[in-house]
């Protein structure tokens, strides 16, 4: 009689697990879309809130219990909120560029991977285009 494979069972629970995560994150992205539509028909068009969006990075970091650290939780949290709030509105950054600089870097964390970044030659640019609206934010160094 062949042995059981021990890891069998553990990679089925993953695997378990994995569904439950994906339904959670369609759910939340759903409650997402819908934070949209009611803001969009009371007149609110400022969908980004980093209030709310640190108090949320907050309590996760408060509620963590391991094993994975409260930066790590805190940074997969920021991409769920980034990939939610694409949904709401496409969030768009200007940055002191080229591509691949510490300024898109700085950008990617405050926003998470789902802001589209977009590269400016000198500060002033970053700051035009924030002003006359063609980015939603900007980043430049200090």
């Amino acid at each position: 009689m062949a042995e059981k494979n021990p890891l069998l069972d553990l990679r089925n629970e993953i695997d378990a697990l994995d569904q439950q995560i994906m339904e959670n994150i369609s759910a939340r992205a759903r409650c997402a879309q819908t934070v949209a539509e009611i803001k969009e028909k009371l007149g609110d068009t400022a969908y980004y809130k980093p209030e709310r969006e640190a108090q949320v990075l907050r309590s996760v970091m408060e509620k963590n219990t391991g094993p994975l650290g409260n930066e790590d939780m805190a940074r997969l949290f920021r991409q769920i909120m980034s990939a939610c709030l694409a949904l709401e509105q496409q969030i768009k950054v200007a940055f002191l560029g080229p591509e691949g600089t510490f300024t898109q870097e700085a950008a990617l964390k405050h926003f998470g991977d789902a802001a589209e970044t977009v590269p400016k030659a000198a500060i002033d640019e970053v700051f035009r285009d924030v002003l006359a609206g063609s980015c939603n934010y900007g980043v430049v160094p200090s």
